[in-house]
């Protein structure tokens, strides 16, 4: 059996204000091709499929008429997505019903049972060969909210645990959800995991990925997935990886999120199964639609003679900047085909004619500037306090700041555990109409 594993799609996704649509419709077109021509099993998406959880219609069009052409092309195809920290689990689920004829399966929400176990049947997805055959149970676990996890209270006392502790009640999902799926397997199939979470000891992106919980206390250990889980499909994490052993990786992210992770191999995962195991998984490199530049860090002098040799209108692409292109003239490329650039600028003091100076130097030059960075090194190990802002220092840290001038000390433990539930709370609020209620 063959699956391929993919994740944190983030259609929709704006890149400092500018959409990315044909970026996404780049991706998704040679998604399906690749699906044509290597004739998977089963396609796996790991959650984060919006960059938002109210998606644009344009982000809607694109995901199912991907899934409709997908369907057309591959009747036989499964296709498993889960919600993630970005979407919303009930708009994941809402087409369900049409979903599945499809052979498309969406689980946003956990759901408890009333004796106070785990909904653990409707998360468990079979995964079917060419000829119908169920080879393989796909563990599908949508993003864990606290709130989904941490009050079922009578569950948590059954087990002895903290009403209020997050990572206990993500255990405890995790170990109903494999004991369910255990006792539902057959001898000579596979148990795929696919979740939607950071784990302890995984890389992060250096700007791009947004805390789960924003005190990072969300990170959980991969000893939640036990030997005779043949695969974990991750998403969350936007740098491909494997964590600990090859059976557990993030696929990464289809698209560079932030100029830091210009550098990151973007690709999807073919998995190959072999009965209950693992046998082999090959990476898949996703062809980059849209270039990304960074010029810089460096003095503004420097910066503007690195722009002004920038290829110009009618004019070749230097030989290192036209590694992954055709040899051809970077201004027979469309406008939405421009890569996108970023100027990092070390200054000594503020320059008001900053922009207007950068945007002379790129005069005709087929890029679109979206970022200009600004540092002031001489501020630095001077006796200044090196500059901070909103950005770099996130909620959490800000409020203790906050509280620390208030009060002369910082809060304690129980007060950050309400300040990480609110600010979960706010960043994931939907809307009452997109839960269907008045």
């Amino acid at each position: 059996m063959k699956l391929i594993h993919t994740a944190d799609w983030h259609l929709g996704q704006t890149f400092h204000g500018q959409e990315r649509h044909v970026e996404h419709s780049a991706f998704l077109d040679w998604l399906l091709q690749t699906l044509e021509a290597r004739k998977p099993d089963a396609l796996l998406v790991a959650g984060d499929v919006f960059d938002v959880v109210n998606p644009s219609l344009r982000a809607q069009e694109q995901l199912y008429g991907f899934i409709v052409e997908a369907h057309r092309r591959l009747p036989r195809l499964d296709i498993v997505m889960i919600a993630g920290n970005h979407d919303s689990g009930s708009r994941i689920e809402l087409p369900g019903p049409l979903m599945r004829r499809l052979n498309a399966h969406a689980l946003g929400r956990v759901s408890w049972c009333d004796d106070g176990s785990l909904d653990a049947e409707r998360l468990l997805v079979p995964l079917t060969d060419a000829d119908g055959e169920t080879r393989a149970w796909c563990l599908a676990l949508p993003f864990l909210r606290p709130a989904e996890v941490t009050g079922n209270r009578r569950q948590n006392a059954a087990d002895g645990e903290h009403e209020g502790d997050y990572i206990a009640g993500i255990q405890r999902v995790h170990r109903e959800l494999i004991d369910a799926a255990r006792r539902q397997r057959r001898p000579g199939q596979a148990l795929v995991a696919m979740s939607h979470a950071h784990l302890r000891g995984a890389k992060v992106s250096e700007h791009s990925e947004r805390p789960i919980v924003i005190g990072g206390e969300e990170s959980i250990s991969a000893a939640l997935f036990p030997d005779d889980i043949a695969y974990v499909a991750l998403g969350h994490l936007h740098r491909p990886q494997q964590v600990g052993e090859p059976r557990i990786r993030y696929s990464g992210s289809p698209l560079p999120m932030d100029f830091s992770e210009v550098n990151y191999p973007h690709q999807v995962v073919e998995v190959t199964l072999e009965g209950e195991s693992l046998v082999g998984s090959e990476s898949i490199a996703i062809p980059r639609a849209v270039e990304l530049l960074r010029v810089g860090p460096a003095p503004l002098d420097q910066v503007l003679t690195e722009l002004e040799a920038l290829p110009r209108e009618g004019q070749e692409a230097l030989p290192e900047q036209e590694e992954e292109h055709e040899a051809s003239a970077e201004s027979t490329l469309p406008r939405e085909r421009w890569p996108w650039l970023e100027v990092r600028v070390d200054l000594d003091a503020p320059r008001p004619d900053l922009r207007h100076r950068i945007e002379t130097a790129l005069a005709d030059c087929p890029v679109r500037l979206l970022r200009i960075h600004t540092r002031f090194p001489a501020a630095t190990g001077t006796g200044h306090e090196a500059r901070v802002t909103l950005e770099s220092l996130g909620p959490r840290a800000l409020f203790e700041r906050a509280w620390q001038e208030s009060y002369g000390a910082m809060p304690d433990a129980d007060t950050l555990r309400d300040f990480d539930a609110l600010c979960q709370e706010v960043l994931h609020h939907t809307s009452p109409e997109e839960e269907g209620t008045p």
